[in-house]
């Protein structure tokens, strides 16, 4: 079961990403999948003087963690179908370090005491390039694999123009496309995902709270219970379509066999909705 990986438990993902690495690449780096979650947990724990550690509260790194996850298993499902063009160890350890690095704009600078990180919702995305390029130097990548790992980073962003992202490959374009995909099933299928909306309309909230009056986007939502009854068409007519069409479809690569099996997260992200939906009508009910 693919969602049995535990992902409040960093090692436990980390395992489960190394069976996929070593599975597609069986002669590649050792030590590159610890390496990449090290680096990473490192700065989401506060462990660099320059940065505190990770405060918000939805987008944390068990976040994270579930877009890891789902894109290490995308990616090995679309390997084991065959499906071309393959991608390059490389590829993957780019993807995988965007994964990682894609939500790091959440994160506070030292002398940053206000609020918390998710009063950078609206400019996460630009600031998690910022942090993966700086990180990225550190280590000696080049100035193609930073943006390789900048421009999948982007196809996270909701309202991102794919067409516009500078691809440097078809194998990079696929990547970002996976990553966008993990990105939004690895969250939706969680078992808490309903549970936690409301954690998600306060980072939502504290967002639109520090863009007042500087030109930033509105409030999306005007409370919990607006966001509650909307996300049924969140996943319908946004997350689906984006998925199939946009992202040309390879959620189908997260299935057991791929891409024509048991497909988990799909599973999963329905009986969210329908619990959702289920508890909805219960509220209208005993409401009237």
């Amino acid at each position: 079961m693919l969602l049995a990986v535990n992902t409040r438990d960093p090692r436990a993902v980390e395992h489960r990403v190394a069976q996929d690495y070593w599975c597609m690449f069986p002669d590649g780096d050792p030590t590159f999948v610890s390496r990449a979650f090290g680096w990473v947990e490192s700065y989401f724990r506060g462990d660099n003087p320059d940065f505190l550690r990770i405060d918000a509260h939805y987008h944390d790194l068990e976040h994270t963690l579930q877009g890891t996850l789902a894109f290490s298993t995308l990616l090995r499902g679309r390997m084991e179908a065959g499906v071309e063009p393959i991608l390059t160890q490389e590829m993957f350890e780019l993807g995988l370090l965007a994964i990682l690095l894609h939500d790091s704009g959440y994160l506070k600078r030292r002398d940053d005491r206000d609020g918390t990180g998710a009063k950078y919702t609206a400019t996460h995305v630009n600031r998690s390039c910022d942090f993966a390029e700086r990180l990225l130097w550190h280590h000696g990548y080049s100035l193609r694999q930073v943006h390789a790992v900048q421009h999948m980073i982007r196809c996270t962003g909701v309202g991102a123009k794919l067409a516009a992202i500078p691809f440097q490959s078809e194998e990079e374009r696929i990547a970002g496309f996976a990553l966008g995909t993990a990105d939004l099933l690895g969250q939706m299928a969680a078992n808490d995902y309903v549970e936690k909306l409301p954690i998600l309309f306060e980072e939502f909230s504290e967002s639109a709270q520090f863009n007042a009056g500087k030109g930033g986007p509105t409030m999306l939502f005007n409370s919990v219970q607006d966001l509650t009854e909307k996300t049924p068409a969140f996943w319908r007519k946004y997350v689906l379509p984006k998925i199939e069409n946009d992202f040309l479809g390879l959620f189908r690569y997260l299935a057991r066999p791929a891409p024509e099996g048991r497909n988990e997260y799909i599973e999963a992200i329905e009986a969210n909705i329908q619990r959702l939906e289920k508890s909805l009508a219960m509220a209208t009910r005993a409401a009237a």
